[in-house]
């Protein structure tokens, strides 16, 4: 169950149509950022632990894009839709549940243009100094107003 949740767009199907515009709202890169995403979605992940880490589902959610169309896919498994991968966390984060450590590795970050990503890396989660899981992911992301979003994401474990 650990390694069917642990990033469900986590870190990619449904994504938004191929070849729609970008809006008018999303935000101007400037074109070292638009040409190179990395560092900006590196920090985001990094915040995203720190979510994870300190218990904040919503904080840990908000990478993932708002939306029916966001998939997740684990352990053979597709969630569609942010709140069913939502409800496919939830469960860790309920009062009193154990949740291990989570970091980020690894990053391989792809432009796809100006307004898409393509992300690279590895989860780890540790308990103390045993990794408990740990595995590869895929991520289609999308910047839109509010920032870089995870449109799809495939993880799988080790």
């Amino acid at each position: 169950m650990l390694r069917h949740s642990l990033l469900l767009a986590a870190l990619l199907g449904a994504c938004a149509p191929a070849g729609s515009p970008p809006s008018a709202a999303t935000p101007a890169a400037t074109p070292a950022a638009a040409a190179d995403p990395r560092a900006e979605i590196e920090a985001q992940f990094r915040r995203s632990a720190q979510a994870w880490n300190a218990g904040d589902l919503d904080g840990f959610m908000q990478d993932y894009a708002r939306d029916s169309a966001t998939s997740y896919v684990a352990g053979g498994r597709l969630r569609r839709g942010w709140d069913r991968i939502r409800g496919g966390y939830a469960a860790r984060f309920e009062p009193g549940a154990q949740r291990d450590s989570l970091r980020f590795e690894d990053f391989d970050v792809r432009a796809l243009g100006t307004t898409h990503a393509l992300v690279f890396a590895r989860f780890i989660l540790a308990r103390g100094d045993s990794t408990t899981a740990s595995g590869p992911f895929t991520l289609v992301m999308e910047r839109r107003p509010e920032g870089w979003r995870i449109i799809h994401d495939h993880t799988s474990s080790d």
